[in-house]
């Protein structure tokens, strides 16, 4: 199970982060997870709650942004969610499409409470 290794990372950061700012307190930390990402964020929430539990960081808390497929058009440039195959540019009904995102898997922020 990877996403006990990608908790055990975000949670690396933010002992990191707290380290820098000299004990300051983390709250909240934000990961946006792709739906291509191959990670199940409710494996990922459990992983890492369980970390948490008990630990220096409790009661740390884990925001998980989903982020579905999107396709960008190649004529028109149009970014649009990809449900259906074939990826047909709303737009301009172009086939000629790229992936433009939801293979993600990014920390993307931290809220900090200062001491």
């Amino acid at each position: 199970m990877h996403e006990m290794g990608i908790a055990n990372s975000v949670l690396d950061a933010v002992r990191h982060e707290s380290e820098i700012r000299q004990g300051a307190r983390v709250l909240k930390v934000g990961v946006r997870v792709g739906e291509l990402a191959a990670v199940d964020p409710e494996s990922l929430r459990f992983c890492f709650e369980a970390l948490v539990s008990g630990s220096d960081l409790e009661p740390l808390v884990l925001d998980l942004e989903y982020c579905p497929r999107r396709n960008r058009c190649r004529h028109c440039g149009e970014i649009f969610p990809a449900t259906e195959f074939p990826f047909t540019c709303p737009q301009c009904n172009s086939e000629e499409t790229v992936l433009a995102g939801g293979d993600e898997l990014e920390f993307a922020y931290m809220e900090i409470e200062e001491t």
